[in-house]
């Protein structure tokens, strides 16, 4: 933890007692919604991740610190500044809070948070990626290299719809990202199911989900992973989204601008109808993080021994790594082996 970083009492006692954490992001509140709606999201996001057992980490910017959990003061000042936050990614946390600017984060600056802080699992909406006209834009979201380095499992449902969802799907293999469906072969394209590229792996449940996690990050320590949540009551925006996308090009937007204003386009003339899924599948992708969240802490207590120290998320691994003793190397992967 930094100089720069401030965390909530609820969010230091679940870090001291090593209980379940989700982190979730602030630039759905400012940038993803109008009229309250983003508000409306978050809060109900970590309603159900504390029905489902976890503490919510919601990340923002202010005053020139990194908050790890929010106030409802705090939240409702990302919802009236809106498009006045700065939307923050990885790269902008240090500019932001060196100049005391208002700053959401998005997936990616959520991520880099999480990396200092030792948080293992975030939900969201949608991640960003590679963006259609790549050839021509070089535009690739920074949100999937802080997948790749940040030993995270997010819960999204797929790429953002406006991206190339295939080309997305390349990158997070070449980036050794597994991306994991749940309950489903292909991965969703944000609003709908249907029509993805197939996934690395089918998860069933939770606990099947969080025993991947385990051996992923024993195997390699860094990597993320993408678990990939199908929207609950998706629909086919496909035509819709392809016009704004041409729409928004002929703007001549690049960058963190492109999001947001094709979503307006998007929201406006579907009559509301994705902004509706886009709300539900925040939250039901925030209550799957929260679940799988007590599945993985229940899976590494059950890995200990009576009378064994928890393992701190914040400085090392689940599992012993090359630097331990045979002899604890073996003890504790015979446990795991027991309990997957």
């Amino acid at each position: 933890m930094t100089q720069w970083t401030q965390v909530t009492e609820e969010v230091a006692e679940a870090l001291a007692q090593h209980r379940p954490l989700v982190a979730l992001e602030t630039t759905l509140v400012s940038h993803g919604f109008s009229d309250g709606l983003g508000l409306a999201a978050a809060t109900e996001s970590e309603r159900r991740v504390r029905e489902a057992g976890a503490t919510p980490a919601t990340v923002g910017i202010v005053d020139g610190a990194i908050h790890v959990g929010l106030t409802k003061a705090e939240l409702e000042r990302f919802a009236e500044a809106g498009l006045a936050a700065r939307k923050i990614g990885a790269r902008d946390l240090a500019a932001c809070l060196a100049q005391g600017a208002l700053g959401a984060t998005t997936v990616g600056g959520t991520l880099a948070v999480c990396r200092q802080i030792g948080i293992r699992f975030m939900g969201t909406g949608g991640i960003g990626g590679v963006h259609r006209g790549f050839a021509e834009s070089l535009d690739i979201s920074g949100d999937l290299l802080q997948i790749a380095r940040t030993q995270a499992a997010v819960v999204a449902s797929g790429p953002k719809s406006l991206l190339d969802v295939g080309a997305t799907s390349e990158l997070l293999e070449t980036l050794a990202v597994p991306v994991l469906g749940w309950q489903t072969p292909t991965l969703p394209r944000f609003y709908t199911a249907e029509g993805g590229p197939p996934v690395s792996a089918v998860v069933s449940d939770s606990p099947e989900a969080a025993r991947i996690c385990a051996a992923h990050w024993e195997l390699d320590g860094a990597g993320g992973i993408l678990l990939a949540r199908p929207p609950a009551d998706g629909i086919d925006l496909g035509p819709l989204i392809d016009e704004a996308v041409e729409e928004v090009r002929g703007q001549n937007l690049s960058g963190q601008a492109v999001t947001p204003a094709v979503l307006s386009i998007v929201h406006e003339r579907s009559g509301g109808a994705s902004v509706t899924v886009n709300r539900q599948l925040i939250e039901d992708n925030a209550a799957l993080a929260a679940e799988t969240a007590v599945a993985y802490t229940q899976l590494q207590n059950a890995v200990l021994a009576p009378g064994d120290d928890p393992v701190s998320p914040v400085n090392t691994r689940v599992l012993p790594g090359p630097e331990a003793g045979e002899q604890q190397r073996t003890t504790v992967l015979s446990r795991l082996r027991r309990v997957m």
